[in-house]
């Protein structure tokens, strides 16, 4: 199988590079399915697509982040907890972890989105990814989606606990610069291209110097990146530390601590309906996703002292 409206051109990357990357036994078929965009289907006479798989990898990756959040955070309150997962699973940081992939490269793409730059909207890759996830879960169990998750997401999850109370990079530069009393954070963003394919550049200067600059295919998103850029051009000048990690501090030790009731590597439901029979040629529970080394067939990998497991 080959990513592409055409099913198939020639130097399109082959299907089973990307099978390799994800390292979870995923069937070609079950892949090809999951990347497989409306847009192709209804332009080949109605083939299924990959919205099922997206609608049921949304829940997986919901509930493997929230799981991993609560054991890693155990003093933060409900209210940011939530906030933090919002920051892990929203659409720009899975479209950055799609890149990261090279997703785009693989979507089955009709015509018409090809030619509006669908392979690089942030929007169709991250509910590809979604769709990948809900393949490797259905098709390979909860323990190979566990796996594939912590590996994508645990650094995202680390990023995002270091954005401060509004956990987005232009709240979080604005709480800097307030702090520092460096002034306010001023943007600057030029569009290019067409109505159909516009493209944003931004730049963000404070107290009349420009600290950072990014661009997208929306000014949210180019504004984003300038900010993220600024933000850590003058953490690293200042020494500033993270606002949400201030407001966590002693999660460290305290997840040292002892471990919830019932939360001792087997408390994700369905694990026996999903992590025990995975079909056959999924990879093994305990070594389908790199990193993760010995004892991580448990549901989620707990390490002693209720320590969430890390890349």
């Amino acid at each position: 199988m080959r990513g592409g409206s055409n099913g198939g051109a020639a130097g399109e990357p082959d299907g089973s590079e990307l099978l390799r990357a994800i390292d979870t036994g995923l069937s070609p078929e079950l892949l090809e399915r999951a990347l497989t965009h409306r847009s192709y289907a209804y332009e080949n006479g109605g083939l299924p697509t990959n919205e099922r798989l997206e609608f049921l990898g949304d829940a997986v990756l919901g509930l493997i982040v929230t799981d991993s959040l609560f054991r890693k955070y155990p003093d933060l309150p409900e209210g940011q907890l939530a906030k933090l997962r919002a920051a892990v699973v929203q659409m720009r940081a899975l479209a950055d972890v799609a890149r990261s992939l090279r997703l785009g490269s693989y979507v089955r793409l009709g015509r018409g989105e090809e030619g509006t730059g669908g392979r690089d909207k942030s929007s169709i890759l991250a509910d590809t990814l979604e769709a990948l996830i809900g393949a490797v879960y259905f098709e390979c169990g909860l323990t190979a989606a566990n796996l594939l998750v912590h590996r994508l997401f645990d650094p995202v999850i680390d990023r995002s606990a270091g954005l401060g109370a509004g956990l987005d990079w232009k709240t979080s530069l604005q709480e800097l610069t307030a702090s520092g009393f460096l002034g306010v954070p001023e943007y600057h963003v030029e569009e290019s291209g067409p109505d159909h394919q516009k493209f944003f550049r931004a730049s963000v200067r404070v107290g009349g110097r420009t600290y950072g600059s990014g661009s997208g295919r929306s000014k949210k998103e180019a504004e984003q990146q300038a900010a993220e850029a600024a933000w850590k051009a003058i953490s690293s000048r200042t020494g500033s530390g993270a606002v949400a990690a201030a407001d966590a501090s002693g999660n460290s030790a305290a997840a040292g601590g002892p471990a919830e009731s019932g939360s001792a590597g087997n408390g994700v439901p369905g694990q026996s309906a999903n992590g025990a029979h995975p079909a056959a040629g999924c990879a093994d529970a305990g070594g389908g996703a790199a990193g993760h080394g010995a004892g991580s067939a448990a549901i989620p990998p707990v390490p002693p002292g209720d320590q969430p497991a890390s890349d």
